[in-house]
Order: C-alpha cells, then sequence, then structure tokens
C-alpha cells in the first residue's frame, strides 16, 4: 500500500507545514528583529517625549487621573457615608491591634491616620482600606518585644532590683524599633515596585496565605490571653516561642485576676452576641451596627463611673496623649537588627494588599497595577514610619464595610482620616480609662473568621492534596517557628512543591480522535487511535535540566524500545563484524588447501562445530551422499554461539538421520539468562521439527540480549506544545535522543513548539546538518502526515535471519526430512 493510501483517512486539505516551510510561509522575524540591541534598548527606554512624560506621571500618581473626574453628586455622599462607618472601625481596631505590637494605644490610631492619606495619592485601588491589620501587628510585636523586652527596662534602687518596669522607657524604645523597622519594609517595598518586581507576591498562594494566617490568629490569641485573665507571662522569643510563652500563661492561671477574666467574658459574650445579630439585620440596615465602638465607649464609661482600675486593678489604656507629634528620623542603627522582619513584613503586607485589590478590582471591573500598589504601599509605611506609625497593610473587614456602604473611590479614605483626627485631637483623653481586656477581647473575637479557615483542611483534601500539605506546613512551620522564619520556610516549601511536580510529570501516548486533527492520550480515551508506526510522546511539563534524565527515560519506556541495549548490542556486532573480517582473510589462505582435503575423504565419526569458528566449511560446498550445499554468497555473520552436534550414524531405512543441537550463549550477551548451560546432557533432540519452528528458536537465540528487537515504530513525534522554556541541558538531551534513535533507524520529529522555544534552540546550536527545521512541525498533525508520506507503516525496522542462519536451517531441515 503506498503512502497516500496509507494516510488518506488523516490527509487535510491544506499543505503540511514544517517550521522550515512555516517560516517562509508567514515571513517569521528573525532574533534580531524581535530583540534591538542592548545600546538601542537604553537608548529608547531614556527617550522623553510628551505623551510618556504624561503617562509615567499618570500611572506614578493615580489621584490625577481620577480625581479631576470626580463628580461630587454621583460619588461624594456614598464615599463621606462609607468613610464615616470605616473611620469608627479604625478606632477601636487601631486601638486594640497596637497592644498586639506591644506599642501604647495612641500609636495604633496614628497608624490608622497617616498611612490612609498617603495611599489615597499612589494606590490604584478603589475599595481597600489601608490601616492596621492582625498578622502584621503580631508580626511588629515579635520584633518590638525581642529587641525591648520588659528585663531591659528593670527599675533599679541600688543593688536591689524590683519588679517594677520602666514602662514610659521601655515603650518609647519599642516605638523607635517599630518605626524602625517600618521605614525599612517602606522602602524594600518601593524598591521592589520601582524594579517591577511586582510579582513577587505571586509566589504566595492562597492555601499558604490563609494557613500563614491562621497560624498568626493562634499567636495573636496567646498574645492577648495575658490581657485576658489578667496574668504577666514570660514573652520569648525566636523557634518554639509561641510553645514556651503558652505553657507559661497555663502555669500561672492559677493566678488569674478575676475582674479582669470577668471584664473579658462580659465583653466577649456582648460582642460575639452583637455580631450575630448584625450579621443577621445586616440586609435590612444600610450601615453596619459599629459593635466594637459601642463596646469601647459603653467600656469607658462603666470603667470611669466604676473606678475598675483603682478600685479593682484592672489595666487601662492610660494616658493618651492630645494632639499629633512631629515626624522625627527613624534609628538607623536598628536597621541591621531587623531587615529580616522587614523583608518579611514588605511581603506579606503586599502579598495581603493585592490579593484583596484584585479581588474588588474583579468585581468592579477596573485594574490594579500590581506594581504600583507595592510603591503606594511601600510610600505609605515609609512616610508613616516617620510618623511613629507601624506597618501597615488592608484589612478585610474595613475593606467590605468600605465597599458594601457604597464607597466609590479613595475619598472614602479621607472622611475615615478625619474621623481618627478628631479623635486623636479631642476625644483621646475620654478613651483612658477604658480597660485593655476590653480591647483585648475586640481582638479575640475579631479573629472568629480566621479560625474558620480551619475548614480549608477538609476541602483541600478533597481537591488537591499537594495543597493540602503546602496548608499544613505552613501552618505548622509558623506556629513553631514563630512569623518570620515560618514564612520562610513555607516559601521554600512551596517552591519545592512546584519544582517536585515538574520532576514527576504526565508522560503520555497520544492517538488520533478519528475525523479529526486531535491527539489525546490512549490511556484515558477509549476512541483514540495510536496511529501504525508512529508513536506520539508528550509530557505535561516543560523539559529542562531538573526533568531531562526522566524525560528520556519516559521516551524509551513508552516508546516501547530499549535504546541503550540495542545500541550497545550493535556496537558488539560490529566489533564482531571486523574480527571476522579478519578471519576471513586468513581462510583466505587457506581456501586452496580445504578444497583439496574436501574431495580426500568422506565424514567419519562425529563432527563438532560451530557456527563461530566454523563459518567458512558451511559457507562451502558440503557433500553428504546426494545431498549438496553450495555456497550462495559469502557470509561473516555470528548471531550466536549455537554449536551443533552431527552424529555419524548413517541414515535410517526410512531416509531419515537423527541430529542433535546444543544451545550455547553468546559470551559477550549477559542478558542470555533463560538458555540453558553447555552441559553434559543439554541437548534437545528435533527430529521432526518444523523450519518456522527452527528458525523462531534460533532468532531467539541470536537476540537475546535485546529487549526488543523486532518493532513497529518507524517515527517518535515529541509533542512540546506545553513547553514554555527549553534550556542548554534540554537541548543537549534533546540532541542525544536525535541521534541515538537515528542508529536503530527511528525518525525524531518534533512538533508545537512555541516561537520562544525555536529561538531559544537557535540560540542553543541545537540545528544542524542532520537536524534540520525539517524535522520541526507547527502541529502534531501536520508531523503525522509527513511521517505516513515518508515513511508509512511498513518500512518499520525488522530483525530477519543473516544468510548463513537460513542456511544452516535450510541444511538441517533437508537432511532431516529427505535424508
Amino acid at each position: 500500500m503506498d503512502s497516500a493510501h496509507r494516510c488518506g483517512k488523516y490527509r487535510v486539505e491544506r499543505e503540511v507545514l514544517d517550521e522550515q516551510r512555516l517560516e517562509e510561509v508567514t515571513q517569521r522575524k528573525t532574533y534580531s528583529d524581535t530583540h534591538p540591541p542592548l545600546t538601542q534598548q537604553l537608548k529608547d527606554s531614556l527617550r522623553c517625549t510628551a505623551p510618556r512624560l504624561k503617562h509615567a506621571v499618570m500611572s506614578s500618581m493615580p489621584v490625577l487621573y481620577w480625581l479631576p473626574k470626580y463628580s461630587v453628586w454621583d460619588y461624594g455622599m456614598p464615599d463621606l457615608i462609607s468613610g464615616i462607618s470605616v473611620g469608627i472601625m479604625h478606632l477601636p481596631q487601631g486601638m486594640a491591634y497596637a497592644l498586639l505590637a506591644s506599642l501604647p494605644p495612641v500609636f495604633g490610631l496614628y497608624t490608622s491616620l497617616y498611612p490612609p492619606l498617603i495611599y489615597i495619592f499612589f494606590g490604584t485601588s478603589r475599595h481597600i482600606s489601608i490601616g492596621t491589620f492582625t498578622v502584621l501587628s503580631i508580626m511588629v510585636g515579635s520584633v518590638t518585644e525581642r529587641l525591648a523586652p520588659d528585663m531591659d527596662f528593670l527599675i533599679t534602687n541600688g543593688t536591689n532590683i524590683t519588679a517594677e518596669v520602666d514602662v514610659t522607657a521601655r515603650d518609647s524604645y519599642r516605638v523607635q524599633v517599630a518605626a524602625a523597622t517600618t521605614v525599612l519594609g517602606g522602602l524594600i517595598q518601593v524598591i521592589l515596585g520601582l524594579v517591577k518586581f511586582g510579582f513577587v507576591g505571586t509566589y504566595l498562594s492562597e492555601p499558604l496565605v490563609r494557613a500563614y494566617t491562621t497560624a498568626a490568629a493562634a499567636h495573636a490569641v496567646v498574645a492577648q490571653l495575658k490581657y485576658i485573665f489578667g496574668v504577666s507571662p514570660t514573652r520569648f522569643s525566636g523557634p518554639l516561642s509561641l510553645v514556651y510563652t503558652l505553657k507559661d500563661v497555663c502555669s500561672l492561671l492559677p493566678h488569674t485576676h478575676l475582674p479582669t477574666l470577668v471584664v473579658s467574658a462580659v465583653s466577649m459574650v456582648f460582642l460575639i452576641a452583637a455580631k450575630e445579630l448584625n450579621s443577621f439585620l445586616s440586609p435590612k440596615l444600610p450601615v453596619p451596627v459599629p459593635v466594637e465602638l459601642i463596646t469601647i465607649v459603653a467600656g469607658t464609661l462603666i470603667s470611669s463611673y466604676s473606678h475598675l482600675s483603682s478600685n479593682y486593678t484592672i489595666p487601662v489604656v492610660g494616658e493618651i496623649p492630645s494632639g499629633l507629634s512631629s515626624p522625627s528620623v527613624p534609628d538607623v542603627s536598628i536597621f541591621g537588627e531587623v531587615i529580616g522582619d522587614a523583608f518579611a513584613l514588605a511581603i506579606v503586607g503586599y502579598a495581603i494588599s493585592i490579593s484583596l485589590g484584585k479581588t474588588f478590582a474583579l468585581k468592579h471591573g477596573y485594574k490594579v497595577d500590581s506594581n504600583q500598589e507595592l510603591v503606594a504601599l511601600g510610600l505609605s509605611n515609609t512616610v508613616g514610619g516617620f510618623f511613629q506609625c507601624y506597618s501597615v497593610c488592608p484589612s478585610m473587614s474595613r475593606s467590605l464595610i468600605q465597599e458594601t456602604t457604597g464607597g466609590k473611590t479613595q475619598m472614602a479614605g479621607v472622611a475615615s482620616a478625619l474621623i481618627v483626627l478628631v479623635t486623636i485631637l479631642k476625644l483621646g483623653p475620654l478613651f483612658q480609662e477604658l480597660p485593655k481586656a476590653i480591647l483585648a477581647s475586640i481582638v479575640f473575637v475579631n479573629l472568629k473568621g480566621m479560625f474558620k479557615q480551619y475548614s480549608d483542611i477538609v476541602t483541600l483534601w478533597k481537591s488537591s492534596k499537594i495543597d493540602l500539605v503546602v496548608w499544613l506546613v505552613t501552618w505548622v512551620s509558623t506556629l513553631l517557628f514563630n512569623l518570620d522564619l515560618g514564612l520562610a520556610a513555607s516559601i521554600t516549601f512551596a517552591l519545592f512543591t512546584v519544582i517536585f511536580r515538574t520532576q514527576l510529570p504526565t508522560y503520555s501516548v497520544l492517538g488520533n480522535v478519528p475525523g479529526t486533527e486531535l491527539y489525546v492520550d490512549i490511556e484515558t480515551h477509549r476512541e483514540a487511535r495510536e496511529i501504525p508506526g508512529v508513536t506520539i510522546f508528550r509530557s505535561s511539563a516543560t523539559v529542562y535540566f531538573a526533568n531531562a534524565e526522566l524525560y528520556l527515560e519516559a521516551l524509551k519506556e513508552k516508546s516501547g524500545l530499549d535504546i541503550s541495549k540495542m545500541i550497545i548490542y550493535k556496537r558488539r556486532q560490529e566489533a564482531k563484524q571486523k574480527r571476522r573480517e579478519r578471519r576471513a582473510e586468513r581462510r583466505a589462505k587457506r581456501q586452496a588447501k580445504r578444497e583439496r582435503q574436501r574431495s580426500a575423504k568422506p565424514l567419519s565419526g562425529a563432527t563438532v562445530f560451530s557456527v563461530d569458528d566454523e563459518a567458512g566449511r558451511w559457507g562451502d560446498t558440503y557433500m553428504d551422499g546426494d545431498v549438496t550445499v553450495k555456497e550462495e554468497q559469502g557470509w561473516t555473520e555470528r548471531e550466536n554461539g549455537t554449536v551443533f552436534v552431527i552424529p555419524t550414524t548413517p541414515r535410517t531405512p526410512d531416509g531419515h538421520c537423527r541430529w542433535e543441537y546444543l544451545k550455547g550463549g553468546d559470551p559477550d550477551c549477559t542478558s542470555l539468562g533463560w538458555m540453558s548451560e553447555l552441559q553434559d546432557g543439554d541437548t534437545a533432540t528435533l527430529g521432526s521439527s518444523s523450519e518456522d519452528t527452527l528458525s523462531r528458536d534460533l532468532e531467539r537465540v541470536s537476540l537475546g540480549s535485546l529487549g526488543k528487537w523486532t518493532w513497529d515504530i518507524h517515527s517518535i513525534i515529541i509533542d512540546l506544545s506545553t513547553a514554555n522554556f527549553i534550556d542548554t541541558v534540554a537541548i543537549k538531551t534533546m540532541k542525544n535522543i536525535f541521534q541515538d534513535f537515528s542508529e536503530i533507524d527511528v525518525d525524531i520529529y518534533m512538533a508545537g513548539c512555541q516561537a520562544s522555544v525555536v529561538e531559544q534552540l537557535e540560540l542553543g546550536d541545537f540545528f544542524s546538518e542532520s537536524i534540520t527545521k525539517r524535522r520541526l512541525f507547527s502541529s502534531v498533525h501536520d508531523a503525522v502526515l509527513y511521517c505516513l508520506d515518508h515513511r508509512g507503516a511498513s518500512s518499520s525496522p525488522r530483525y530477519e535471519p543473516s544468510l548463513p542462519q537460513r542456511m544452516v536451517l535450510k541444511d538441517i531441515v533437508h537432511k532431516t526430512e529427505d535424508g
């Protein structure tokens, strides 16, 4: 059957395009066309034009884009209502989360004032609310308590050391540490944003972030236990600090301050009940009820009129200075001690910010620039650090309030900042009698949403085991190694899972869906049909240095060709062929003498000869009575070490003679374990064997060292449509595949290469005289049509017994059957 008939059912009404022909048809641009010289790129980047300058200014300060278009009539009232609602939430959260950062509550109010004002000018999200956040507050608190522990500020009196701590000096130094950490973290964010490194947040997957915030919530709970129970545990830092702190708190439970515990319990019961009622009535309420603010006001009034601080020694917030503090330069000498913490704060804060920003942008149909968001958040932290603020990022609860109450732009942030400003200037002193236990209760109740994230375990168990492992490793490492080391360990493990998945991709052999140009995995699609003589191989991952060797092994396994053994066998046979040629030269010198000896006397006794050692005898004329075997052509092949034993007994009256042969393995072939050893009695009587049986058996002996000598594959198509890049190691592996399979007469083709992959192949000197672009095809179907046109299904390599073996078999059969 000719090639036209063979591939007729796969034919398409168009030209079959390989890469070279495709480039001619499409007039593909060269690498120099798409990649101008570095000097030209630098020159273009530095060229300044009016449109480019305008775009740069607008993108750097987005407020210049939307503020001139701001409609007071359309957006003014919704933004005002939204801003007031968010501002009311800022007050309790700012003071409560300041306790998590181990700072006086007023600095939480500062943090709720300055950074949101900076973000208005540089941010691209319209709905997120910048300010204090639980996780970042805990991370800042771990830094401040590590560098400014209570033990360093004990008041001394001569040689006696009292248990009293100089709170003023301690808090002052902690503010310096927090401000320095915040400024450094902000600078890191600005630099990353300017160098277009906004994609760094993508390395924090959703399971990782959710597990990290869940573990951070556990840190927050432990940090607030001292305020809930009114105890003073020792604060530990470093790995296992959470375990040590929790152990110390449990040991102090018998010394719980009951009035403080009562205030905490009452506050939590009220907050939980009010929040549940608020959620139930939220569809009917235009604005959520400010439960936290009501709790703070009520707690402050009760504490002031009942004198809880003096009568029951319940810790209260204390003095809150009115007015704004002047900006100050942070202590640069602290930078070296907090650089790791600052980097962790920068990455975590940005990850939370960009995830919330993209969520609201997708919902309302606008775009958030990840790089500009990084710059905006960095400037908010940097400027805020000069005003004694600590690290900020958006809060989910405040952002939801800003969006659900009708906020349209960041002008809502201006309204919320005004609420905080009025509180700092005029209302701050009114909260001096507020019990710290109430603030701790607010933190405790607000963590309910994070604790609900434990349900992710069940969800991920059903959907993705690997994501579940990432979640669990992140949670455990964050709990045990603290927040900074836990984040580093989590990101490292998450990246290892990516590498692990690329090293163990799914390898498949593709088949054609009848009547289409589609090719799918034959193991998962019953209707897919293999192309005769063609193996189509695909990996689900990019081929690169980490999985190149595995890729080659999978190709051998899926094709069924043990290429290594086959090449080794071929080279052994080539070496043997050279040895046979040298023996043939020596035999030629004795040719005349053998001819004289052949006619001198008849055969007598048992003659033992080997195909290996006595090949010349079988190649010449041999006479036994009236049976003559003539030399059809010279041969020098030795396919095995089979030894034939011809008995000397004459023919029986029925015209047949009995003969036996011994199977002896090739001493160079180590894989012939199925053959028997040359021992006494290891013989087989084959008086009535047929020629087919003998041929199959001799072929088996000859090719025992090959895992598969007879194969039906003439072409292998490597589908690289899943590859988005290819490195030098993979290029070298591909070259080896082409070279190795060509030695056994199997053609290799590549299909579906992206333009970038073709460019990398060109730069890696992949193409040569033997491997041209004619071996690359734009699609698998084009490659299949080419293979069938040029090789077809009938041109597969197949073993044929050599001439000497056929002659030996023919002679033996004649001796056996004809006498």
